[in-house]
């Protein structure tokens, strides 16, 4: 049985290294606290919303205009029965550009259907993917909580 992972994708007007950049700007559009370097490889960096949700990512790749990994380390959403139900799990930002358009392709590898945290996670993924990273790499104006 294959597992489908949440993937996302949307294209913009604007260079893969833009698009890069914006990516590696978490605070710029991934609503709540985050601790830590976002842009180095190999740094880990913990985001926190209120109650309901922390982690702690390792960036395991950071290729220019292309490839953004992370890994996530540790986790606790308090809303599920396994809060640790992220752990394990990589984030992935796939870039390609070509004709003056550049796609971003979204992948959280391990958050699958089977997972209690699948309808809820991967609705506020579609937010902050689809809404607040996408504003950020179009505009460069950051929105400081897409949930609020």
């Amino acid at each position: 049985m294959k597992h489908q992972n949440f993937t996302t994708t949307f294209s913009v007007d604007q260079t893969p290294q833009k698009a890069f950049a914006a990516i590696n700007n978490v605070r710029g559009w991934w609503s709540g606290q985050i601790e830590g370097d976002t842009d180095k490889p190999g740094a880990e960096f913990t985001y926190r919303y209120r109650d309901v949700h922390r982690s702690r990512q390792r960036i395991t790749e950071l290729i220019p205009g292309k490839r953004v990994v992370w890994h996530v380390v540790d986790s606790e959403l308090s809303f599920l029965k396994d809060k640790s139900e992220w752990n394990g799990s990589d984030i992935i930002f796939e870039i390609s550009g070509g004709e003056g358009k550049t796609e971003v392709r979204f992948t959280h590898m391990g958050l699958v259907p089977e997972f209690e945290c699948y309808g809820q996670c991967s609705n506020a993924w579609g937010i902050l993917i689809n809404g607040s990273l996408r504003q950020l790499i179009t505009t460069g104006k950051s929105q400081p909580d897409a949930f609020a």
